[in-house]
């Protein structure tokens, strides 16, 4: 869990600190360094390092660096295919991130945690931890963790071939962790790998094999640069074979020689493949010879792996009737021909079985066999069909799953929104206590001073504020007009009653807005205000109030609400131990952004709450903060 990016002479000082220490918790926070970047680059020295420090964590406790311990052991098994043994690891360190850890921390769990899930098949748990995860991440954003959130709804998207939802999420999933400019690090290049490795996987499906080979590319371009190879074997696999599905074998034999030659990937299934596929393309080069030793190597590594074995030996043993048909060897090739057809039947693999049908027809075409050859194009044709309504009945399944799951979706969503109206309902009903309290004490001591005029003048606008927020609870749109004058009103009582004078503001609307005809979401702009009073000007003698409205396009408003506050860090400080103020911020604002995020997501359309710290350019002194505000323009309904 670090947000830096190692150097290697970073790494090369903390082995060496590590070879010099003996103090058990001075190896334990080198052991937890290193891991950072082992975990991502080198998961065997990770193994070690990691025996290691299970030894030293069970004599000398440490919660930090135990939950980390069971986090980057869930990693590294998860990336040397160990599923089993990461969700072990997972599984212990729910309960303590849970316990002991804080709401970045378990967010980060969940999101890793699906890894593992969409890894082992097993979807409902990925979408469950997702959703956990998705939860705490509205609440408490987290830009980095947003975008790796958003990889993994990618990649369960492709699972269910909704492949255009999946190069969507995918896509904005990279486009976040780029933003990220220099403060990328390792862990975000290696979700980086995993979307382009998703996004090449995806155009390879969709038959597309030059955005395939570049997305893949990228991934392998990306792995080399940052060290991380423990799956590389496998992305030098998948660009060869975009290069080979494009017929361009020089360039398809050379990423496969580097996947044979990669030795940092212990699944020996990409090596075979890639040992298969050489001998591929020896075969077109006609070198039969070298085909079928190279054939023969890939047969015996194959042997013993449950993964795909049959689709492997048959397309190895059609691959070995080409090559004796070629050498005119007959006897051998048909026997080989007649094995794969066997395999291919065994795995009930109609594609395969259509393609070698239609080499035998060649073959025995050859040969002046023509009845033998006629036999084997029907057999071909037959299963081509065969082939054909597999791959409808998929479409029909993958449209159902699709169908569910955007329903699903929809009703989460409406779900999440009604829950926010009921959670906003609640906090109109209490406005800030601290407000409530001043603006009645002030009214009271007009009375008691016997300045009748004032007391009536300011009871009559308190009474029309908490009328209007009682009225506006049982409204969700209301006219721009109406949510001024509402604003105005706060802001007058905390001008008069509160800051007796002390505060000023403004309100001001751009020319191009009718704000009595423009709708948006009710009361979207006071929780914003009431910050910049409570957080920045309540400590401050005097201050001035901005709020501006203006056209961002034609189905946004932007709203700029600027103080002259003593700042955010400075606020921050001041009420760290007072959680009154601190705990009606984060309700208000909160669900503020998250009654915006929901409105966006309906109309598919990106939402922006920006807060930027005004600073003096030449010191640096805080002066005072500004949030800029994208709201919706909503339809009124006209009565």
């Amino acid at each position: 869990m670090t947000d830096l990016l190692p150097q290697i002479d970073d790494i090369r000082s903390l082995e060496h600190k590590l070879q010099q220490q003996k103090a058990p918790h001075q190896r334990l926070i080198l052991l937890d360094r290193l891991l950072a970047y082992y975990t991502y680059t080198n998961p065997q020295r990770a193994k070690v390092l990691l025996a290691e420090q299970s030894a030293l964590i069970r004599t000398h406790p440490n919660a930090d660096v135990e939950l980390n311990f069971h986090l980057y052991s869930a990693i590294v098994e998860n990336q040397l295919y160990n599923y089993s043994s990461s969700l072990n690891h997972f599984t212990e360190l729910l309960g303590l991130v849970e316990e002991c850890g804080d709401v970045k921390q378990q967010a980060e769990v969940y999101i890793d945690f699906a890894g593992t899930c969409i890894n082992m098949q097993d979807m409902d748990q990925a979408l469950f931890f997702l959703d956990k995860a998705g939860k705490l991440l509205r609440a408490f954003p987290d830009e980095r963790l947003r975008a790796r959130h958003t990889a993994r709804e990618g990649f369960v998207q492709l699972h269910f071939a909704n492949y255009s939802r999946a190069i969507e999420l995918l896509i904005e999933a990279d486009k976040q962790i780029t933003e990220f400019g220099s403060y990328i690090n390792l862990k975000d290049y290696h979700f980086l790998i995993l979307i382009h490795t998703g996004l090449g996987t995806i155009y390879e499906r969709n038959d597309d094999q030059e955005k395939s080979v570049e997305a893949y590319l990228k991934a392998v371009e990306m792995a080399e640069a940052m060290d991380m190879r423990s799956r590389l074997s496998w992305n030098y696999l998948n660009v060869g074979n975009g290069f080979m599905a494009l017929n361009n074998l020089e360039s398809a034999e050379y990423y496969f020689l580097k996947a044979i030659e990669t030795h940092e990937d212990v699944n020996p299934y990409a090596k075979a493949s890639a040992l298969a596929n050489v001998g591929y393309c020896q075969l077109q080069h006609k070198n039969y010879e070298n085909a079928l030793k190279l054939f023969k190597k890939a047969e015996a590594q194959f042997k013993g792996m449950s993964a795909d074995a049959l689709e492997n030996f048959a397309l190895i043993e059609s691959w070995r009737g080409l090559a004796y048909g070629a050498l005119g060897k007959t006897v051998q090739a048909e026997k080989h021909f007649t094995k794969a057809l066997l395999f291919a039947e065994e795995a009930s693999d109609y594609k395969r079985l259509s393609s070698i049908y239609k080499d035998m027809a060649g073959f025995f075409a050859h040969l002046g066999m023509y009845a033998k050859a006629y036999e084997h194009l029907l057999e071909h044709s037959k299963n081509a069909e065969l082939y054909q309504q597999d791959v409808n009945e998929r479409k029909r399944m993958e449209l159902e799953v699709k169908y569910e799951a955007e329903k699903q979706h929809k009703e989460a969503e409406l779900l999440r929104l009604q829950a926010a109206k009921l959670q906003l309902k609640a906090l109109r009903a209490q406005m800030n206590p601290h407000f409530l309290f001043n603006a009645l004490n002030s009214i009271q001591n007009y009375i008691t001073s016997n300045e009748s005029t004032n007391a009536a003048k300011y009871l009559a606008r308190f009474a029309k504020l908490m009328r209007q927020s009682l009225e506006y609870s049982d409204l969700e749109v209301v006219s721009l007009e109406k949510e001024i004058a509402f604003l105005s009103d706060y802001l007058y009582i905390n001008e008069k009653l509160r800051f007796e004078d002390r505060l000023s503001y403004t309100i001001s609307v751009d020319d191009e807005i009718e704000e009595d005809i423009t709708g948006v979401p009710t009361m979207i702009v006071q929780p914003y205000v009431e910050n910049a009073i409570e957080h920045g000007l309540r400590n401050k003698e005097s201050g001035k109030i901005k709020v501006e409205f203006s056209l961002h396009n034609e189905d946004t408003i932007l709203c700029v609400v600027e103080d002259d506050g003593i700042g955010r860090e400075k606020a921050r400080l001041m009420h760290l131990n007072d959680g009154r103020y601190t705990n009606h911020r984060s309700r208000g604002t909160a669900i503020t952004e998250q009654r915006l995020q929901l409105l966006y997501n309906s109309r598919e359309k990106k939402v922006y709450v920006l807060t930027i710290d005004l600073k003096d350019e030449k010191t640096g002194e805080a002066l005072g903060t500004r949030v800029e505000i994208k709201i919706p323009i909503i339809d009124i309904h006209m009565r």
